[in-house]
């Protein structure tokens, strides 16, 4: 049995130090936006299991009712992280009605737009990985797209009836051990009472929200269709071909329950994507505009507008998009790259090109007409000149990804300086320098130049592969990955080796280190050098967490301060940052043999992830935890609410009227 080499006395020291600090975490704003809330839990879910993995746990020892088992560290990642990552996406796409309804979709229309028609495609898509239908939970709301902000509030009180379910063994945060008798609220299979107040709601599409929902949505995608399993027994067992499904005994997804959400997340995708396509093409005059795979911005850009409000109609019962129209008609930096990952993680995904041998036969059989269209032969061959538009899955992807990447190109990115820009209005493009979007940018470059050379993306997005097609799209991500690297180290990086927040071309350098700056700094730079193999940017990299460590920790609240024994904002994107930032530190900036920072010792880069988790996302920013995956149970004849005592309470004590659904707070203030 494997084991993480952080042992049991240091986790237990970590804890102990955690539990001394008086640290004070006040959730300031709990509105939740997609962009940057599902952009964190993307880095939560990749800094969970497969971080855990990693370093050499073996994921059958984790247990959610033995918090803190085998160690803290192994438990944060690969329990907590991993599991608010899952549940917040289900907060939002199943149950929270923040967006016109999924009945009243694109793909919905074709099928004759009722909802028995959206009925008959669940029930097809839970025979296809063997689920029974009669498990769907009830009254599930899902949506096509989100909204731009809303109040995870919930709108009326949470059906908290109650059946007996298992006794269980636990053991708490706080180490306390005892048997409980565990209840199962109706909520949990009815989600009829969970929605939010749709007075809060922004009724906007903002495509950063769109893309950041899409992103969680494709990366748990690929996580529950990345095998099959016998449909009698529910073992999963790896793709031998892409007709297993076909032989009467195995079915798609790694489980059936695993599979089924699977399944509908992909369909919310390719909804999203269709929306994309044929709605929300926008030229600076007009809305809707078409585009195809022979897009060339040269001959007139076309981009997705920052904001575009919708008029709310109502189809079978249900919101659908009555009208839109442009409000905020600039395309952001933030809007591209935060559309261009997960675009790009949906082409590998979905990747159905005859050259691409290494492609995973579990995906190649969810999409060869059913459940899921198959690509025209066209998009499939070796040419992409003869490439049609589509709407299927891989060519919706195809189509969108390159418009995107067209786009980063020449509304975003300054040759002569060698960096992104954060805005492109009015034919113009802007002279402002944003530390963290240039740096996320180089991360969605990286995962589109790896699905373009079909080269592994998703968990192993490090990994190299059997196949590398070494496109020209794929080189010229590599070049502006490169060169936004090298201006990330040779303009943004002070004196005391810190990373400013930005700067304005031919002007101003920011003053300003925040924490998001240095931990999305750490996560472009890793990305760089995984790209391109150059070493100078994982050393860079390295400097710089060794100068966050030195000028940054504050040793009274154990984790990191914009200044130390000071009150510091976090947001999602502070969260998002400082998890994908130090994921890659303990991934791939940790000594190796001859060396020894001790800032870079696995033992600390470690223990510092649990201590920042601990401290500040149980402290306070995950406002709410659901029941079961992540080791919080409601207890028979008890009206404790944080029965794993961890300090995230139910979602029925959460703050609010009725109270809160399991999604991070936009602000908090930790001193």
């Amino acid at each position: 049995m494997k084991k993480t080499a952080i042992c049991a006395a240091v986790s237990a020291a970590i804890l102990t130090s955690f539990a001394a600090q008086a640290v004070e975490v006040k959730v300031l704003d709990k509105t939740l936006m997609p962009a940057g809330n599902f952009l964190a839990y993307t880095e939560f879910e990749l800094s969970g299991e497969p971080l855990a993995e990693s370093l050499g746990l073996d994921l059958d020892v984790l247990d959610p009712a033995q918090a803190n088992q085998p160690t803290a560290f192994d438990f944060a990642a690969g329990i907590e992280s991993y599991e608010y990552s899952e549940e917040a996406m289900y907060a939002l796409n199943y149950q929270s009605q923040m967006g016109p309804h999924l009945v009243n979709g694109p793909i919905n229309a074709k099928r004759g737009g009722k909802m028995e028609n959206l009925g008959v495609r669940f029930v097809e898509m839970a025979k296809a990985v063997g689920f029974p239908a009669t498990e769907i939970p009830q009254n599930m709301y899902p949506i096509s797209v989100p909204y731009y902000a809303g109040s995870p509030e919930f709108a009326q009180k949470p059906d908290t009836t109650t059946v007996n379910g298992d006794e269980i063994e636990v053991l708490t945060a706080k180490g306390k051990s005892e048997t409980i008798q565990a209840v199962v609220p109706a909520y949990f299979r009815d989600y009829k009472s969970l929605a939010w107040n749709p007075e809060t709601f922004d009724k906007s599409i903002n495509p950063a929200s769109l893309g950041a929902i899409l992103l969680k949505e494709v990366m748990w995608s690929q996580d529950f269709l990345g095998g099959m399993h016998v449909t009698e027994s529910d073992e999963e067992v790896e793709a031998e071909s892409s007709t297993m499904d076909q032989d009467g005994k195995h079915s798609l997804g790694v489980s059936a329950a695993d599979g089924f959400n699977g399944m509908v997340l992909t369909e919310q995708s390719i909804d999203k994507l269709l929306i994309m396509q044929n709605q929300l093409g926008y030229n600076g005059k007009k809305l809707g505009v078409t585009f195809g795979p022979d897009y060339n911005p040269a001959n007139g850009p076309i981009w997705f507008a920052h904001k575009v409000a919708v008029t709310e109609g109502e189809k079978n019962g249900v919101t659908s998009i009555k009208s839109l129209k442009v409000t905020e008609g600039a395309s952001t930096l933030e809007d591209t790259w935060l559309t261009l990952w997960p675009v790009s993680e949906f082409y590998a995904f979905t990747d159905q090109r005859t050259a691409n041998t290494a492609q995973n036969p579990a995906f190649l059989s969810v999409f060869d007409g059913a459940p899921f269209a198959a690509a025209p032969k066209a998009n499939v061959d070796s040419k992409t000149s003869n490439n049609v538009t589509g709407d299927d899955a891989f060519s919706l992807a195809s189509n969108i990804s390159n418009l995107l990447f067209k786009n980063i190109a020449a509304l975003h990115f300054n040759k002569k300086e060698g960096t992104f820009v954060t805005e492109y209005n009015n034919g113009k493009q802007g002279n402002k320098v944003s530390t963290f979007d240039s740096a996320y940018s180089i991360v969605a470059l990286a995962i589109y130049q790896r699905a373009q050379d079909a080269l592994p993306v998703g968990y192993a997005s490090a990994d190299g592969g059997d196949v590398n097609f070494k496109s020209a799209q794929g080189k010229e991500a590599l070049a502006m990955i490169k060169a936004q690297a090298d201006f990330i180290v040779n303009k943004l990086v002070n004196k005391q080796g810190l990373v400013v927040d930005g700067l304005t071309i031919g002007g101003k350098v920011e003053s300003n280190t925040s924490l998001d700056a240095q931990f999305s700094a750490i996560r472009g730079l890793v990305a760089a050098f995984l790209a391109t193999g150059d070493e100078s940017y994982k050393a860079s990299a390295r400097s710089i967490y060794v100068a966050v460590e030195k000028n940054m920790f504050d040793k009274g609240i154990n984790t990191w301060a914009q200044a130390p024994g000071k009150a510091t904002i976090h947001t999602p994107y502070t969260a998002a940052a400082i998890s994908g930032g130090l994921r890659e530190a303990i991934l791939h900036l940790k000594n190796e043999e001859g060396e020894n920072v001790p800032a870079l010792e696995l033992q600390l880069l470690t223990e510092r992830y649990t201590s920042w988790f601990k401290t500040v996302i149980n402290g306070g920013m995950q406002q709410a935890e659901w029941v079961g995956d992540s080791g919080e149970n409601l207890i028979k004849n008890s009206k404790n609410t944080d029965t794993d005592e961890d300090g995230v309470p139910q979602i029925i004590a959460a703050g609010g009227k009725y109270g809160t659904a399991m999604t991070m707070a936009n602000k908090v203030s930790v001193k």
